[in-house]
């Protein structure tokens, strides 16, 4: 697990000096330090700048970046884990290749010049990557299928490419300059988070995942090269389909267990985490590590849970209580972020990446089950809701989508006529949104609106993905857009940030391609059984996982933060939010916002998401586009002692 930074300069401007070059990839590394504690190498060969930080978990004296193939003609930095590396070495040395390591990046390294882009497609793991290919003047980059590792990317107004695995470290970069974009703002108070390709500036973007990108003679390329597909069909029995579920569960977890460090698990007491524990306590000779977050508050407490299956697999069991004073840490997640981020589980998800890191430099996690066995409650919401889209297109839009804007703010019902209004897939963005469109239109001022337009590319966004998922089944619609969307966008950001934040690595086993490629075949009856979520899985694991688990109602990885907003954190957030301050932005209306917290405060409405996605946001405008301070200068940064130029 590596952190990755570097630009390929325009040829067209002449000659820059290769020592300034140097410090500012210097500069760009220096910033994700936390990525990538062991090790740092830099690559300068006019016109490009690749560099890296290493956190060694494979091959810990061999695998060195940036990595050049035989030749030195193609050079690498790579960001993850490739865990068919050992068998595509001999694929590879039977054309050929020479191995000097037993590092997976050589592995792409040889795959790249043996395939070219295709390289990709043999790969099976998480990863970001950048190849300079020097006979060809082009660069070369790529982001997993599932996007469990980031990459950003533009275009400067002077034709430098620049990317980066966080956004911090484009933003070292002289020609970088920072203006928001107005979509993407939208699209944050809409979700919570900046969706792929979108990121908070208006020329910074993210590589989608399964996409990858040629830059060459100052035109780039962006190409998709894999996608969820929903093809369900097969005549196979359940039994059939809970078989081979088990056994790509197993082998996805067994494939993640290679490494040369510690590994350890994060272990919440739902499904997911408790499969993965079960099956890692299968293949290793000594008791799994599991980390797990408790609260004092009973209604968020998983604890009583997750030690269900810590006894039953007699883990190595570590646990940390997350209190109200833990709320101190929200400026230094803003910083990890670069980005508004308003998902509150960030912090939970922060303090246990800490208490792994006391023991481990590897975890497993569960992300990515809901969204590939179907396991959130809110796709059952959308299946009670459905029968209103069988209501006349004059009854809904003519009459009731109408009513709803005209009754005021707080009426009973409100919300939930304006919902079932909408088409099925604005029906479930409008559910899952932090403020909805009838929100929106109270809380943006009149002079956003304007520079907004229409206001409906989230929604557009929405209806673009789902039209490209061919199959009747409701459910894999749903998954399809949370896989593309929510996935990358949130649940994936969220586990990458906080653990790298202390430098950990985090690996997700339940989004292994092929386990996700096979769940694609399987009739949504298996996914969403009636009223019963994640169907097919909880029958793979019946036997493995303890039954107060199985029977469990869903409890998501939340916070009290509603009692933390009127209670610990209600000075600051009013202080934060006063009307003056969001005056000055000009994006949103002050006394919309004085309603809200009004509201929350009396305890006439929860606006928990609300207002902490407004928090957010404040704190994150102060912090990197009121003082724009350097982190590397903030943080007293020094550069790195050998800065090689070639």
């Amino acid at each position: 697990m590596c952190g990755i930074a570097g630009f390929v300069e325009n040829s067209g401007v002449g000659d820059r000096d290769p020592r300034e070059a140097a410090r500012v990839l210097d500069r760009m590394c220096g910033v994700i330090r936390h990525r990538g504690p062991d090790d740092q190498g830099l690559f300068v060969k006019s016109p490009v700048g690749l560099g890296m930080r290493r956190l060694s978990i494979i091959d810990l004296a061999g695998g060195h970046q940036p990595m050049a193939g035989e030749d030195e003609s193609v050079t690498i930095v790579f960001n993850g884990e490739i865990y068919n590396f050992m068998e595509l070495q001999p694929l590879l040395e039977a054309r050929g290749h020479q191995f000097k390591t037993r590092s997976d990046t050589e592995a792409i390294v040889h795959a790249y010049e043996e395939f070219g882009p295709a390289c990709v497609d043999l790969l099976r793991g998480m990863f970001a990557f950048a190849i300079w290919d020097e006979r060809a003047k082009k660069l070369f980059i790529a982001r997993d299928r599932v996007g469990k590792k980031p990459l950003y990317y533009g275009l400067t107004s002077e034709g430098t490419f620049v990317f980066g695995s966080e956004l911090k470290s484009l933003l070292e970069h002289p020609e970088v300059e920072r203006e928001i974009n107005p979509e993407a703002l939208d699209a944050y108070f809409t979700l919570g988070y900046v969706p792929d390709p979108l990121t908070i500036f208006r020329n910074i973007h993210k590589l989608p995942s399964g996409h990858h990108l040629s830059f060459a003679d100052g035109r780039l390329s962006v190409k998709q090269y894999w996608d969820f597909k929903f093809e369900p069909g097969d005549s196979r029995s359940e039994a059939d389909y809970t078989e081979e579920l088990r056994s790509l569960l197993d082998e996805s977890v067994r494939l993640r267990l290679i490494s040369d460090v510690p590994l350890g698990a994060f272990l919440s007491g739902g499904i997911d985490s408790s499969t993965v524990v079960a099956l890692m306590a299968r293949h290793m000779g000594q008791p799994v590590k599991t980390f797990s977050i408790g609260f004092h508050e009973d209604s968020y407490n998983e604890l009583e849970y997750a030690r269900l299956t810590a006894q039953k697999f007699g883990t190595d069991h570590h646990e940390f209580f997350v209190t109200p004073e833990i709320c101190d840490v929200v400026d230094e997640l803003v910083r990890h972020f670069d980005e508004p981020f308003a998902d509150s589980s960030a912090i939970p998800t922060y303090m246990v990446s800490k208490l792994a890191r006391e023991h481990v430099k590897v975890v497993l996690s569960g992300d990515g089950g809901d969204e590939v066995f179907g396991g959130y409650t809110r796709y059952v919401v959308e299946r009670k809701r459905r029968m209103f889209s069988h209501l006349p297109g004059f009854v809904r839009k003519g009459f009731m989508g109408p009513l709803s804007r005209r009754l005021p703010h707080g009426t009973l019902g409100r919300n939930f006529i304006h919902n079932v209004a909408l088409d099925p897939v604005e029906r479930y963005l409008d559910s899952m949104s932090i403020f909805s469109g009838l929100k929106r239109e109270l809380l943006y001022t009149d002079d956003f609106k304007r520079r907004l337009g229409d206001g409906r590319q989230t929604a557009g966004r929405f209806r673009d993905l789902a039209g490209k998922v061919n199959t009747e089944e409701a459910i894999d619609k749903l998954l399809y857009l949370d896989s593309k969307t929510y996935l990358p966008g949130d649940i994936l950001t969220k586990v990458d940030r906080m653990s790298m934040a202390v430098s950990l690595e985090a690996r997700v086993p339940l989004l292994d391609h092929k386990l996700i490629e096979f769940m694609g075949k399987a009739p949504g009856a298996l996914k969403l059984a009636g009223h019963e979520t994640k169907y097919l899985l909880k029958q793979a694991v019946k036997d493995l996982v303890p039954t107060e688990i199985l029977s469990r109602s869903k409890q998501g990885f939340g916070v009290p933060v509603q009692e933390w907003i009127n209670k610990q954190l209600r000075a600051r957030i009013r202080d934060t939010l006063a009307p003056q301050q969001i005056r000055l932005r000009d994006y949103l209306e002050p006394d919309y916002v004085k309603v809200l917290l009004d509201e929350h405060e009396r305890g006439r409405r929860d606006h928990s998401m609300a207002v902490w996605a407004l928090f957010m946001f404040e704190l994150w405008h102060r912090e990197f586009m009121d003082g724009r301070t350097s982190v590397v200068e903030e943080a007293g940064y020094q550069p790195a002692v050998n800065v090689g130029v070639h």
